[in-house]
């Protein structure tokens, strides 16, 4: 059979073959109407047909592709847009999932700890300023530590051999633990230069002069770098991982730069000696090269930061070469 089809009102049928190639009056509008071989009018209707499947198939995967990047250049530069001192947009899955994907790779399970992402508290602030001025407020810190591992909690500062501007930042930073609730109370006897703190017994508070203020002061350090770069960088701070024979390891701070490229970093503000192996070792099983395993200790000098790497399977750091170190991987 030949086929009528009407190409002003769409009207269709069947003829008889004997009208191939003619053309005739379209029975509902009158429009002269050529007769088709079916076979042909099918081909070719086929063919008009896949060409268009196969251009919406293209635009739809282009579509996916430029949505795909669009999604990516999002999620990589989130820091961008967020403000890291107050915000709880660290402890979501899509800011840390490429490092459980990286660890995952590896057969490696993760314990996440949002809790260690959150800055809408006072431990970064304080973390920060601590860390900014080490050299002087450690004398705080360490005191504030000792008495805590001692099961006391009040705690007395002698500032008579410090100038007026130590006892300054000293009497500030102070003032500032008081205001964020780390210490429960805090009074200065100006007349004999000494600081009275009474200490909180709250774990939180507890375990942040015991050594957590250094993890927050690094993170938030990189952080800042890493905003300022522009650089995609994932982040998860006080992690468990767990390697297929089920040996269990906490990590202090982990980063994955721009997908790809991971950074870990143990902190220790104590006595770090009897850990160099363990380090060591948890290096080589995570496979990650020795530059981009740091050991960061403070009060560390240059050189001893760089004689201790030549000497062990960790890279050594300090509180204030970290980030040029960090930067030089990059």
């Amino acid at each position: 059979m030949a086929l009528l089809r009407c190409n002003k009102c769409g009207h269709l049928r069947e003829v008889a073959n004997d009208y191939i190639g003619k053309s005739v009056r379209c029975p509902q509008c009158k429009q002269v109407t050529p007769i088709h071989d079916t076979t042909v009018f099918v081909e070719k209707l086929l063919e008009k047909y896949l060409s268009q499947y196969r251009e919406l198939h293209h635009l739809r995967q282009q579509f996916t592709i430029d949505e795909g990047l669009e999604f990516q250049a999002d999620e990589q530069h989130a820091l961008e847009s967020i403000d890291i001192y107050n915000t709880t947009a660290l402890t979501k899955r899509g800011q840390y999932e490429p490092i459980l994907e990286w660890f995952q790779q590896r057969k490696i399970d993760v314990g996440v700890n949002q809790k260690a992402l959150d800055t809408t508290g006072f431990f970064d602030e304080v973390a920060l300023t601590l860390g900014h001025q080490y050299d002087l407020l450690k004398e705080v810190s360490n005191k504030i530590r000792h008495i805590q591992q001692k099961g006391y909690t009040n705690v007395k500062l002698a500032l008579s051999k410090h100038n007026q501007k130590q006892i300054k930042t000293i009497t500030k930073f102070c003032q500032e633990l008081y205001e964020y609730s780390f210490v429960a109370k805090y009074f200065y006897q100006k007349q004999a230069k000494i600081i009275r703190l009474t200490l909180q017994t709250a774990p939180a508070i507890v375990n942040f002069f015991q050594g957590e203020w250094m993890e927050w002061f690094i993170m938030m350090k990189l952080l800042e770098f890493f905003q300022k770069k522009q650089i995609p960088a994932a982040c998860l701070r006080s992690l468990s991982v767990t390697f297929p024979n089920e040996d269990a390891h906490e990590l202090d701070i982990f980063f994955l730069l721009k997908q790809r490229l991971p950074l870990c970093i143990e902190c220790k503000s104590g006595e770090f000696r009897q850990h160099i192996d363990k380090y060591s070792t948890l290096r080589k099983r995570l496979n990650i090269d020795k530059t981009q395993f740091l050991l960061c200790v403070t009060g560390l000098s240059q050189g001893q930061t760089q004689g201790l790497t030549s000497m062990y399977d960790v890279t050594f750091v300090n509180e204030k070469n970290f980030l040029q170190h960090v930067e030089g991987l990059l």
